[in-house]
């Protein structure tokens, strides 16, 4: 997933222990929503009730909900302004 290696790097550059264990910590986040993908709220910036979100330490874990599984879209800083309609991950 090309947003989680940037994050990783991103951190790394500070600490690569840091940035591993934050991975790996987010990533145990995301192991909730196998049995309970309903867990987020519904993203703010879409009506679509099966886009969903989670928040990680400052970090927006958009997801999506299909009848047999949980897509990731994207995770991104909570800072990070969707409401552009050019800006939205699951509109791609």
């Amino acid at each position: 997933m090309q947003d989680m290696a940037a994050l990783r790097d991103y951190i790394a550059n500070d600490s690569p222990s840091r940035a591993e264990r934050f991975i790996q910590r987010l990533f145990e986040h995301v192991d909730n929503l196998e049995a309970f993908p309903e867990l987020g709220r519904k993203a703010p910036e879409t009506d679509t009730p099966n886009i969903r979100e989670l928040v990680f330490q400052g970090y927006r874990i958009i997801y999506r909900i299909s009848p047999y599984r949980v897509d990731i879209l994207t995770v991104l800083h909570g800072s990070r302004d969707l409401s552009n309609p050019g800006n939205r991950p699951w509109e791609a």
